[in-house]
């Protein structure tokens, strides 16, 4: 009843003005032929129809989908977007479009089903088909997507005629041009639900465990398999025709599971995934209802549905988030490095071997790039001897340079330090929503105010890092904040604020959306000397900081009871190490924009090389960092001259399979 009403009420929104009298004379098929009647036939058939019927398969296929992952992972936070299906479908069809093919629909459903099988499969294996907890399973899936949706946005960059409108598309969206794809989509994602029907008494006795099922006869491998690629098939066909709605997948099956707890035989499979589709309907048709209640029809049109949908789902992996228990399998503790114990000399000469690195890294960047400069040509620049051309390159340059050192060292100690607050070597500032905080807060500062200089755009990015850190903290301290449950909920209320950025771009400058791209990619493109002064005085009051509580940060990254047992205020000294760490990642946005990876790579890094101690680890891994960050930049202005790709996006390629190696070697340990 719910979905029929939800469905009345989207008719008859729309950019054309038809009421509800209108509608019902344009369905009737013995009414009068008169003008307005064609009108409003023309208007159903083309546009309103064919909109509604997308968002009610998509809502079904999605929520059916999300379902079956549920059930095989034995895990309520699996769906196609945290098993990075999604990401790899859209990336997929983003190729495609990118290199200019034209592929029909089955071709391109074909397409997106194979990126979202890989992808998923990659998620699975890491995760151990789930059974390693529900907080690895999201970090690899997290991970996989962020590594898909940097090459996504290389492509966007790059193919920019090829890929138009495919920036908001890959938000989810149920706009659709005449109802082709909705006719062709139908069929399959019919048969799709008629066969994870014949699965549902299997996945019944799936349910009761490995073990079990194989007692009852149930060949478990082959059931796993066939459900993963059911639920695969009808997330990338949903792909093909709307883009990857978000968290649809995840938000319906749980609303479904709550409501059969209290619904005597809904529980089981053959009823259960059916409903979780129901679900998934009303919740991507009320996302269109509310969206254009929300905004007027002209605007409406252009916002995702996406965006409502990744907002509500969201909200949904918090709630889960905060009923997890404290500890659990996935929590890799931020000593890592296999305990190693290094000698002083080992230290220095690890140090050593970094600051010349270092070196090289700034003076390769300075020399490479669009216009290769020789060395000769940099001394006479800096005497002031040099040519006008030389001048003019290095003028442009060396702020380029430096904001990649300073920013990637920001990043890497504020990553450090999140690391030894959370007790987990896998936990990020960009995976604890500080990034996309800040990305929020620049974003919109800049989009809504154009030419607004470097100083309030900081401001915003800063509070914007400050709130979401509050919130995430806050969330996560309800029952103590253990290492598992706050980075879960960064992840959700980094997915918030990733889709908050999306609607700011589309509803403020929707024709300027390469800009964003470049900054929420993460680019020293165009920086001055003043986006790089808050930066580096952020670092030269954090860095003494983090060395003198050293010792607090060895305490802190060890458990609850030591710190309390010897005198140290543990929620004060946590609280004040994630304030420097949301106040680096605010500077190092306006720098260098929305990073990735780096402040994950470059403290594992240090920890391996130098031990788990932060008074040595902490500086190694500054210099990573700012090593790591110089490096991606030159190959970005480089590889593809006079072309340049964002730093962000080398850095996401290079981390997001580190990330995935650490996820592998640890599982034996988890």
């Amino acid at each position: 009843m719910l979905l029929a009403v939800l469905a009345a009420v989207h008719l008859t929104q729309g950019t054309a003005s038809l009421g509800i009298g209108e509608l019902l004379r344009a369905l009737w098929p013995w009414g009068a032929d008169d003008g307005s009647r064609s009108q409003a036939v023309a208007v159903l058939v083309a546009s309103r129809l064919p909109r509604l019927a997308a968002a009610l398969l998509v809502g079904l296929a999605v929520g059916v989908a999300g379902g079956v992952l549920q059930s095989v992972a034995r895990n309520p936070l699996a769906s196609p977007d945290t098993l990075a299906v999604n990401a790899g479908a859209y990336v997929s069809v983003v190729a495609v479009a990118a290199f200019g093919v034209s592929l029909p629909f089955f071709a391109g459903g074909l397409v997106a089903f194979i990126g979202g099988l890989l992808a998923s499969g990659l998620v699975l294996l890491v995760a151990r088909g789930g059974a390693a907890g529900p907080t690895r399973l999201v970090l690899a899936g997290s991970a996989v997507a962020l590594a898909l949706n940097a090459l996504t946005t290389v492509l966007l960059m790059l193919f920019q005629q090829n890929t138009v409108g495919l920036f908001a598309w890959g938000s989810g969206t149920t706009v659709q041009s005449g109802s082709h794809q909705v006719t062709m989509a139908a069929p399959i994602i019919a048969a799709g639900l008629a066969a994870t029907g014949l699965l549902a008494h299997r996945l019944d006795v799936l349910a009761l465990g490995d073990d079990p099922a194989r007692v009852l006869g149930l060949d478990v491998r082959r059931i796993r398999v066939s459900a993963v690629v059911l639920a695969v098939l009808l997330a990338a066909i949903s792909v093909t025709v709307a883009g990857p709605i978000g968290f649809v997948g995840l938000a319906a099956p749980v609303i479904a599971r709550l409501i059969a707890r209290r619904v005597p035989g809904l529980g089981a499979h053959l009823l259960l995934l059916p409903f979780a589709g129901l679900a998934g309907a009303v919740i991507v048709v009320g996302a269109d209802v509310v969206l254009r209640l929300a905004l007027p029809p002209d605007r409406a049109i252009s916002v995702p549905t996406g965006v409502v949908t990744t907002l509500l789902g969201a909200t949904v992996l918090v709630w889960l988030a905060r009923r997890l228990r404290d500890g659990g399998p996935a929590g890799v503790p931020a000593r890592g490095a296999h305990g190693s114990v290094r000698s002083r000399g080992w230290v220095t000469a690890v140090g050593i071997v970094l600051i010349v690195a270092l070196v090289a890294a700034f003076v390769a960047a300075l020399l490479l790039g669009d216009r290769i400069v020789l060395l000769g040509d940099v001394v006479n620049w800096i005497k002031g001897d040099s040519g006008r051309t030389v001048s003019f390159v290095l003028d442009q340059r060396w702020p380029r340079v430096l904001a990649a050192v300073l920013g990637g060292a920001a990043l890497a100690l504020a990553g450090a330090i999140v690391q030894a607050v959370c007790r987990n070597a896998l936990a990020e500032p960009s995976l604890l929503g500080v990034t996309p905080g800040a990305g929020v807060g620049a974003v919109a500062t800049v989009m809504l105010l154009p030419g607004i200089g470097v100083w309030p755009v900081m401001a915003a990015a800063t509070v914007a890092a400050l709130g979401t850190f509050a919130l995430v903290y806050w969330l996560a301290a309800g029952r103590g904040p253990a290492s598992d449950r706050i980075v879960l909920i960064g992840i959700g209320v980094s997915a918030a604020a990733t889709a908050t950025t999306t609607l700011i771009v589309v509803l403020v400058s929707p024709w300027n959306v390469n800009t964003a791209l470049t900054w929420l990619a993460g680019s020293t493109y165009g920086r001055t000397t003043g986006q790089i002064v808050p930066v580096a005085l952020a670092l030269l009051v954090a860095l003494p900081l983090a060395l003198t509580g050293a010792r607090t940060l060895d305490l802190v990254a060890l458990d609850e009871d030591v710190p309390r047992l010897l005198g140290v205020p543990l929620s004060r000294a946590r609280l004040g190490f994630l304030t420097i760490a949301a106040v680096l990642t605010a500077a190092a946005a306006v720098a260098v924009g929305a990073l990735a990876f780096v402040g994950l790579v470059a403290p594992h890094a240090a920890r391996a090389l130098v031990g788990a101690r932060h008074s040595r680890s902490v500086p190694i891994a500054v210099g990573l960092g700012a090593v790591l960050v110089s490096v991606a930049d030159t190959v970005g202005r480089t590889v593809i001259a006079p072309s340049s790709l964002a730093a962000g996006l080398v850095t996401a390629l290079i981390g997001a399979p580190y990330f995935v190696w650490l996820l592998w070697r640890s599982r034996s340990t988890a």
